[in-house]
């Protein structure tokens, strides 16, 4: 599994979302390089992760990604944001909890309302047989739609979808099968790590209601509503997240 790391400082995990890769955080590693040392995870089957040699499965990428980091705060996003609550769970060196546009359940529920359907994601996993290029790209049309800098945004993850090359097909689905069935709330009331939970209030796959019910469930919790920003608020909105993961990773180094 590839892992770019830079800058120096605390340590910072950060793990991107479906069908993209650790390049995603560009923006953002701009403004935290010169403060923090940055690990950027190609999860496997994305991104110079492209040929995996380990499925996409929770805990044991979660542990793969910590038998090659120091301890750290674990940053996810979107997807990512799974793999990094696992951590934050189950592994010791774990300092703090980040989450992104990411919740412990992405589809909706009769005791979660505020999600997607569940045949979203198993609508994308059908449509990738059909047109795989036309569905990765509405799907990362989904994470700037409502943003004030959408078009910008847009434009953006539209470079980077391709810059490390395309994506494995098999992970896409792994990945589709996690956002669909994944449901980490159990073990939130027993989080033993500070978190923080950066929600987009326009955001149209996690609800920022979601996230702020999530929030709710974690002791040591902080939850923040960003206006104007949609699923990938650390791109339209850098300077606003960089600030608040800045202040979190502060207040919880060792």
């Amino acid at each position: 599994m590839h892992i770019e790391t830079l800058g120096s400082g605390p340590d910072l995990v950060l793990i991107h979302g479906w069908a993209l890769h650790g390049g995603v955080f560009a923006p953002l590693a701009e403004r935290l390089a010169p403060h923090y040392r940055l690990h950027l995870v190609d999860l496997p089957g994305h991104g110079f992760s492209r040929d995996p040699d380990e499925p996409l499965e929770l805990a044991a990428v979660a542990s793969a990604i910590a038998a090659r980091v120091p301890p750290a705060v674990w940053l996810g996003w979107s997807l990512g944001g799974l793999f990094a609550l696992r951590a934050a769970a189950t592994l010791p060196t774990v300092r703090g909890l980040a989450m992104i546009a990411a919740t412990p359940r992405f589809v909706r529920a009769e005791d979660w309302p505020h999600a997607v359907e569940p045949e979203v994601f198993d609508r994308f996993g059908r449509e990738l047989g059909e047109d795989y290029a036309g569905t990765l790209d509405r799907f990362i049309a989904l994470d700037t739609l409502g943003s004030e800098h959408g078009r910008a945004e847009l434009k953006l993850l539209r470079a980077l979808l391709s810059e490390r090359g395309a994506p494995d097909p098999a992970a896409l689905q792994q990945g589709l099968r996690l956002l669909e069935t994944g449901d980490l709330r159990r073990g939130l009331p027993s989080l033993r790590v500070p978190s923080l939970w950066l929600a987009g209030r326009r955001d149209r796959l996690v609800h920022p209601r979601g996230m702020e019910a999530a929030a709710a469930l974690a002791p040591q919790s902080r939850f923040v509503e960003l206006a104007g920003a949609a699923h990938a608020p650390f791109l339209g909105h850098v300077e606003a997240v960089a600030a608040e993961l800045a202040a979190f990773a502060d207040n919880t180094a060792p």
